[in-house]
């Protein structure tokens, strides 16, 4: 065989092996140690667009875009399966607040909505960014709904508004239109500040 052929078929100890006469298996066994190691470092790389920071996905999936309507899509709320929050979620501490109503019916009752799309189960930032939007739902809880959706429980949601990966956050105005988008995490006074976009008097603060 020739060399160059040898170290893209097996890899160097596999090559190796071949060149000094060792038996047909021990080449073959080093042939699937290389293709475990291929299938493991793809894994690997598969794993991280399920909690990125940019959102950029290779420019394949980023999101509705802002000035869209929101897809009336029908996600799981807490009546929906009986008020078992681990059938919503995967949120260690979750707020029932947040499970309260679907997104399509939420769009039919012409409030601002907030709309964390984060999945704890397997994103140690999804976790932090629902602690930030816990802590602005007992701020503006009584003028904005606030719906988290987990890419276990709603899947159909993360493709209504395609979005792959977690944590990304969209805020909707009253009438359904997308006024701010972002992929990764939130700080506290960024999340506040999406909010406030939709709040239809910025500077009271109060619901028109």
């Amino acid at each position: 065989m020739d060399p160059m052929d040898c170290n893209q078929a097996v890899g160097s100890s596999g090559c190796a092996a071949v060149a000094e006469g060792t038996p047909r298996g021990t080449a073959t066994a080093a042939w699937r140690r290389f293709a475990i190691g291929v299938a493991v470092a793809a894994g690997a790389a598969v794993a991280l667009t399920a909690c990125s920071n940019n959102g950029s996905y290779g420019g394949l999936f980023r999101g509705l875009a802002v000035g869209t309507h929101a897809p009336a899509v029908q996600t799981k709320t807490l009546a929906d399966v009986g008020g078992d929050l681990s059938k919503v979620t995967t949120y260690r501490e979750p707020d029932p607040r947040m499970y309260q109503y679907s997104v399509a019916k939420a769009l039919t009752m012409h409030k601002p909505i907030l709309l964390v799309f984060a999945t704890p189960g397997h994103c140690t930032e999804c976790d932090e960014q629902l602690q930030v939007a816990k802590a602005l739902l007992d701020k503006y809880g009584n003028q904005v709904i606030f719906i988290h959706m987990d890419q276990y429980m709603n899947p159909q949601a993360y493709k209504a508004f395609r979005v792959m990966g977690d944590p990304w956050t969209f805020a909707i105005d009253k009438n359904g239109i997308v006024r701010e988008t972002e992929a990764g995490k939130m700080l506290y006074g960024e999340m506040q500040d999406a909010i406030k976009k939709i709040l239809p008097d910025a500077n009271s603060g109060k619901m028109g």
